[in-house]
């Protein structure tokens, strides 16, 4: 066989199958515009299952008519991304229920960071809205949020990821479930501090207190000291306060230098993380759907359904709108074994119709979907 002639014959195929695939777009183009005019919906799963079986039965062996049920779900799939396109340049996609602003509101508000005084989130709380900041301190996560559902703060500050420990998994699932936004980050460098009752030497200790992060962030310098007991507490500051608080020698917390300071106890040793480079992510949260009109990334959730393709045809929509993702998180959802909510970043703002478009694609094919923020 003649490997050119038969090359030949597929540059020839390929050369029908593109003048084919461009006529019918230019039909899905028309169906576009008869969807705009009568407010039908681009996404009808039961047509393009209906559809799929046809061609499938066109084939003649079954690798054949898996390959075309993959290339017919490509095929439609272009073809819906058009028509959103096209139902954006028509301005039929209607308004996203977000308000753009100028800038936040930072001197009236009240902001609402979990933990005790001396925490890293009060730091990061102090370096986005200063250090003139009115607010308040709760003992929980969930009772930050649970502050703005109520009014009785503006904003809520939440640390979101660690460089080196990943992300704060309870974070993400009470993004999911409280109708709060995120329209702020603040990234702060983290330098753990053993610290003690002022003449504590290291060889008085034998408890240490921290959050299980910390603790795990500084194993290596725990590890010089087998001796020391370690034991968990919800936040930073909550170890620096009851140490200070109990008076005993033998009790060492690892927090940063501003819970030192404010819990009047020394720091033994600086720096005692793994990484020099260690940082946190904080997101800022409110209960207004509201977005600064800057900014640059988007952070959305969604669920699919539990089949085959699925995460790859929603995340088609970020390519063929050439927006990149700048990270992807899943979860797991509650009574549905081996299913998962999905968390992305990805660069854009709303204002944009690439952002638009792609929502509105997500938001149809998705089980569920919600925009988190933009910020």
């Amino acid at each position: 066989m003649d490997l050119a002639r038969l090359r030949e014959q597929i540059d020839r195929i390929d050369r029908q199958i593109v003048e084919l695939y461009e006529q019918r777009m230019e039909v899905s183009g028309q169906v576009a515009e008869y969807k705009i005019e009568t407010g039908k919906k681009v996404f009808d799963r039961a047509r393009e299952q209906e559809k799929l079986q046809k061609v499938k039965a066109l084939t003649h062996n079954e690798f054949n008519s898996h390959g075309v049920e993959e290339l017919f779900e490509q095929i439609m799939s272009m073809s819906r991304k058009l028509q959103y396109r096209m139902l954006t340049e028509k301005g039929s996609m209607g308004r996203l229920p977000f308000i753009g602003v100028e800038a936040l509101d930072k001197e009236n508000a009240r902001v609402v960071f979990p933990g005790a005084e001396g925490a890293y989130t009060q730091t990061a709380m102090e370096e986005y809205f200063g250090k003139d900041v009115n607010s308040v301190h709760v003992d929980s996560f969930r009772d930050a949020m649970a502050a703005l559902e109520e009014g009785s703060a503006d904003y809520a500050v939440l640390p979101i990821e660690n460089s080196t420990a990943g992300i704060v998994n309870e974070i993400y699932d009470l993004l999911a479930e409280f109708e709060n936004y995120i329209v702020g980050e603040q990234i702060l460098r983290i330098e753990h501090c053993l610290m003690a009752l002022p003449g504590t030497k290291p060889e008085d200790i034998r408890t240490v207190y921290s959050h299980p992060q910390s603790l795990m962030q500084s194993s290596d310098y725990l590890a010089e000291h087998p001796g020391w007991q370690q034991v968990s507490m919800g936040n930073n500051a909550f170890a620096a306060r009851k140490v200070s608080e109990e008076k005993d020698r033998t009790q060492a917390a690892i927090a940063g230098a501003h819970a030192a300071r404010t819990y009047g106890l020394e720091i033994l040793e600086k720096g005692i993380n793994k990484s020099s480079l260690n940082s946190t992510r904080f997101i800022i949260v409110t209960n207004q759907k509201i977005f600064l009109k800057e900014a640059k990334k988007v952070s959305i959730c969604f669920e699919i359904p539990h089949e085959s393709g699925s995460l790859y045809r929603m995340l088609s929509h970020f390519i063929y709108n050439n927006l990149n993702l700048s990270k992807i998180e899943s979860r797991p959802l509650e009574d549905r074994n081996w299913e998962y909510r999905f968390f992305i970043d990805f660069d854009g703002n709303l204002a944009d119709c690439a952002v638009k478009n792609a929502l509105r694609g997500l938001r149809d094919e998705a089980r569920y979907m919600r925009i988190l923020g933009n910020y």
